[in-house]
C-alpha cells in the first residue's frame, strides 16, 4: 500500500474521532451493512479527491465495504485531518494528504491517487476529473464515471462538457436535493459560522455581516449570523436570488456600498475575485475577509498583500494586514475554506446525508455506466427519496404516504372542480 501523511502514530486518535463521527451517521452506517452483505463495488478502484475529515473516513469505510479499492487525496490544501489520514492508513486505505501542504505537494497528491488507474472517480472541486482530462489522458478510457460533491466542481464539469471533452459520465451528487438542500445550507451555515468565531473569538452580535453570493451555502451562513445577532448584508449579481434575500429579511446592496459598512465578509460565490482590490480600498480598519467557497480565488489575496505594508499572523488562521494609510485587514485561513481550515468542517449529521448520496451514486454508476453518455447526470429522485425516508427514520419521525386513491388523482388529469 502506497501513502503520504503527517504521522501514523495518530492513527489511534483518528479512529475515536472517526468513531464519533459515526455514531451521527446512521444512514451511512445502514449502507455500509448492506455494501458488506452485497459488495456492489467489487473489484473496481475508486481515486477520490476530497476533505480528509472524520466524516469522510467513514464514507471511505462504506465504500472498502463494497468491495472497492480506494485511494484518497485532499481537495483542500488545508482541510486534511492529520490523525484521520493516519487512521484510513492503518485501516489498509491509501491516502495522499498533508495538512499544510504546498500547491506542488497538493497536485501530486492527487497524481499519485490518479496512478491507481481509478474505474471510478469522487470529487470535491473537480481538480481530479481536470488531471484526468488534460495531464493522464491515457487513463480515461479505463474510466467509467464519477461523482462531483460540490456546485464548484459540478459548474466546471459543465463548462468541459460544453466544449465536448468530458469523457465519462459524472453524477452531480451536489445536484440531489438530500445534499444542497441541507449539507450546503444548514452545513456550511453553521461551519462557516464556526470557523470564523474560532479564528477570531469576536462576538457576531451587533456586527454588520456581508454576504457575498445567496446560493444554498450563502443563504444558510445568512440565517445563522442573524440567529447570532448580526446585522446581515447580502450582495449578488442575480437579481432574483438578490430579491430572494429581501424577501428573506435582509438588507441588499452593491458590495461597492457594502465594503464601507461591513465588519465581516464571507463570499461564498464559486466565482473569481468576488472580492476585488477597490472594495479593501473601502473597509474599515478591523475588518475581517473570510471565504467558504470552494476554491481561494473568491478573495483576490495577492492584491490584498500587494496593498499591504507589514503583514503577520495575530492568532492562528487571522493574517493581519496593514495597509499604507494604516487600515488593518484581517484575512482569515489565507482565503481559503474557513470552515474546514479554522474548524471542522460540516458537523457529522448533514454529511451522513450527503455522503449517502455519494454512496449510492458510487453503485448506481457501478451498475449503469455503460448506459450512461458522457456528461453530468443527476441521480435517480428514487435515490433522493430513500435517503430522506431513511433520515426521518434513524430520527424517529413518521411521515404520511398517499392512498392509492390519490395516487391516482394526482396522476391524472380527468377529475376537475
Amino acid at each position: 500500500m502506497n501513502y503520504d501523511i503527517t504521522d501514523i502514530n495518530l492513527a489511534r486518535e483518528g479512529a475515536l474521532k472517526s468513531e464519533w463521527a459515526d455514531q451521527q451517521m446512521p444512514v451511512l452506517q445502514g449502507i455500509r451493512q448492506r455494501f458488506a452483505e452485497t459488495r456492489p463495488l467489487e473489484g473496481l478502484r475508486i481515486a477520490a479527491c476530497l476533505h480528509v475529515t472524520s466524516e469522510t473516513s467513514n464514507l471511505a469505510k462504506t465504500l472498502v465495504a463494497g468491495g472497492a479499492e480506494l485511494a484518497l487525496c485532499a481537495s483542500n490544501p488545508l482541510s486534511t485531518q492529520d490523525d484521520i489520514a493516519a487512521h484510513l492508513v492503518d485501516e489498509g486505505i491509501s491516502v495522499f494528504a498533508r495538512n499544510g501542504e504546498d500547491s506542488d505537494t497538493y497536485y501530486q497528491h492527487i497524481s499519485d491517487a490518479v496512478d491507481t488507474k481509478p474505474h471510478l472517480t469522487i470529487d470535491d472541486g473537480a481538480d481530479l476529473v481536470a488531471m484526468l482530462h488534460s495531464e493522464r489522458r491515457e487513463l480515461l478510457d479505463s474510466t467509467l464515471g464519477g461523482m462531483e460533491e460540490t456546485t464548484t466542481g459540478v459548474i466546471r464539469l459543465k463548462a468541459l462538457h460544453a466544449e465536448g471533452k468530458l469523457a465519462y459520465p459524472i453524477i452531480a451528487v451536489n445536484d440531489a436535493m438530500t445534499k444542497h438542500m441541507f449539507d450546503n445550507r444548514y452545513g456550511t451555515g453553521q461551519s462557516t459560522l464556526d470557523g470564523i468565531i474560532r479564528a477570531t473569538n469576536m462576538l457576531i452580535t451587533g456586527k454588520s455581516v456581508v454576504i457575498i453570493g445567496y446560493g444554498w451555502c450563502g443563504r444558510g451562513f445568512a440565517d445563522r449570523a442573524r440567529g447570532l445577532g448580526a446585522h446581515t448584508i447580502v450582495c449578488e449579481v442575480d437579481p432574483v436570488r438578490a430579491l430572494e434575500g429581501v424577501m428573506d429579511g435582509h438588507r441588499v446592496m452593491s458590495l461597492d456600498e457594502a465594503s464601507k459598512i461591513g465588519d465581516i465578509f464571507l463570499t461564498v460565490t464559486g466565482g473569481l475575485h468576488a472580492i476585488d482590490k477597490h472594495h479593501f480600498e473601502n473597509m474599515k480598519s478591523g475588518a475581517v475577509v473570510a471565504n467558504s467557497g470552494h476554491f481561494n480565488v473568491e478573495i483576490n489575496v495577492d492584491a490584498l498583500r500587494d496593498m499591504s505594508e507589514t503583514r503577520r499572523y495575530i492568532r492562528p488562521f487571522v493574517e493581519e494586514h496593514t495597509l499604507e494609510d494604516g487600515r488593518r485587514i484581517n484575512l482569515l485561513a489565507e482565503g481559503r475554506l474557513v470552515n474546514l481550515a479554522a474548524a471542522e468542517g460540516h458537523p457529522p449529521s448533514v454529511m451522513d446525508m450527503s455522503f449517502a448520496n455519494q454512496a449510492l451514486a458510487s453503485e448506481y454508476i457501478a451498475a449503469n455506466h455503460a448506459s450512461l453518455e458522457p456528461g453530468v447526470h443527476v441521480l435517480p429522485g428514487e435515490i433522493d427519496t430513500e435517503i430522506a425516508s431513511l433520515k426521518l427514520q434513524s430520527m424517529g419521525m413518521s411521515f404520511d404516504t398517499l392512498t392509492p386513491e390519490q395516487e391516482k388523482y394526482l396522476n391524472s388529469w380527468e377529475s376537475g372542480t
